[in-house]
């Protein structure tokens, strides 16, 4: 995939607001929405959380380590536990990262390592659009703040739309024609239409992150 366009910015800060704003929609879901349909046409919630879980150890292992076997990104099985040690896991290796250094995040390419700043700006697309995934399959609205919204849409624009998004459990759909807003036009390069899944129920409320300085 070519994300060159965010290989040398920082987008740390972006993406601990992005997960912090992602645990308030996950942190009151029930057992039983676990079965609500998703706009990822193959996974219902509990297997699109199971999928979010298994990013945030496969990319922190590979940022920790340099590299991560395909395996370490396998879908785990949700609970609030696992939640939320993932994403710790997953924001400490970002922290700790060395932004100079570059690591094979294979799902990102299979044999090239690639600039850290790249491999964080993926994780924080994975993590807002899924975020609007998850909102949506609960009934409730999501739309990102105006720098979340540009650090995403600038993401989304090179990658390509290919036969990648073909494969079973790809995370992208086909780009659907780009319209509206730089968030809605995300979704749509993202094979996201923003009209689907009607709006039932407010947004929870949001609880601002603390703000911890990256090395």
């Amino acid at each position: 995939m070519k994300w060159g366009v965010m290989s040398t910015v920082d987008q740390r800060v972006l993406h601990r607001k992005a997960i912090s704003i992602a645990n308030t929609y996950v942190d009151p879901i029930v057992v039983a929405e676990r079965e609500l349909p998703t706009p990822c046409a193959e996974w219902n919630l509990g297997e699109l959380l199971a999928h979010m879980v298994g990013q945030h150890f496969g990319f922190a292992q590979a940022v920790r380590e340099g590299n991560a076997p395909k395996s370490a990104y396998r879908p785990v099985p949700f609970s609030p536990r696992v939640w939320r040690q993932s994403t710790q896991e997953l924001l400490d290796a970002f922290a700790g990262a060395d932004l100079e250094d570059s690591a094979l995040e294979v799902e990102l390419h299979p044999t090239q390592p690639l600039p850290l700043p790249m491999i964080i700006g993926a994780q924080l697309l994975d993590t807002v659009v899924h975020t609007w995934d998850v909102a949506r399959s609960l009934g409730q609205p999501f739309e990102p703040g105006e720098d979340l919204a540009a650090a995403v849409f600038a993401i989304a624009q090179p990658i390509p739309d290919d036969e990648r998004r073909d494969q079973p459990g790809a995370a992208f759909g086909h780009a659907l024609p780009a319209t509206g807003s730089p968030w809605q036009q995300t979704l749509r390069l993202l094979g996201r239409d923003p009209l689907v899944f009607p709006i039932r129920r407010p947004a929870p409320v949001l609880t601002p992150p603390a703000i911890e300085h990256t090395a």
